[in-house]
């Protein structure tokens, strides 16, 4: 069994086909590919074909890992469950999130701290439902109280300016209406009273 062929894919930047006698056998990025130090000519036994078609499937599942987690951070638990919906291989599962760990792209409390950062930015949201919210992530809870202990937000005016917000909505006049959704938001009843006493 002789490699005939080593081509870059088209739809694919950054990986390859390797042919073996004229036909397509396997594909590896391109790091992959120099590490393997495969080229054209070189004889495989039927073995070594069958154990870089393994590496091949395993590459190119790191590498969709990584896409997924250049789109936005991905918790553990979270790279777990795409590993688990993509594969049923746990080892290979393990290999690449302990590489991503090692490479500091996946890291539970840095994933928790840019999740806070980011929610505070853009939506008014209580500690309690940025809690919760970390709890579905899978985040473990010394990990959140942490997180939760450094974010120097003012629950109270975060509040009152929802408050503010939803006051401009007709049903949100009534202040029973307006109670229940803050209170479904995760604000206590005593910062409601409060923000409503100021209102």
């Amino acid at each position: 069994m002789r490699i005939t062929k080593i081509t870059a894919q088209v739809k694919t930047k950054g990986r390859y086909s390797i042919f073996i006698d004229g036909k397509y056998s396997f594909s590896l990025s391109e790091p992959a590919l120099i590490n393997s130090g495969l080229k054209i000519g070189r004889e495989l036994s039927e073995e070594e074909v069958g154990a870089y078609k393994d590496e091949s499937a395993a590459d190119k599942l790191y590498n969709r890992t990584l896409g997924l987690l250049a789109r936005r951070p991905r918790s553990e638990w979270e790279l777990r469950q795409y590993l688990k919906s993509k594969s049923d291989d746990p080892a290979q599962h393990e290999k690449i999130l302990n590489t991503l760990i090692n490479m500091g792209y996946v890291n539970d409390e840095n994933f928790a701290r840019a999740w806070v950062e980011t929610r505070r930015l853009l939506k008014l949201t209580s500690t309690r439902k940025l809690r919760l919210e970390l709890m579905q992530k899978r985040i473990p809870d010394p990990i959140i109280s942490k997180i939760l202990k450094e974010d120097q937000t003012d629950e109270l005016e975060v509040l009152k300016e929802l408050i503010a917000k939803k006051r401009s909505q007709t049903r949100y006049r009534d202040d029973l209406k307006l109670m229940q959704y803050l209170t479904r938001q995760g604000f206590r009843y005593d910062q409601i009273k409060q923000a409503l006493s100021e209102d």
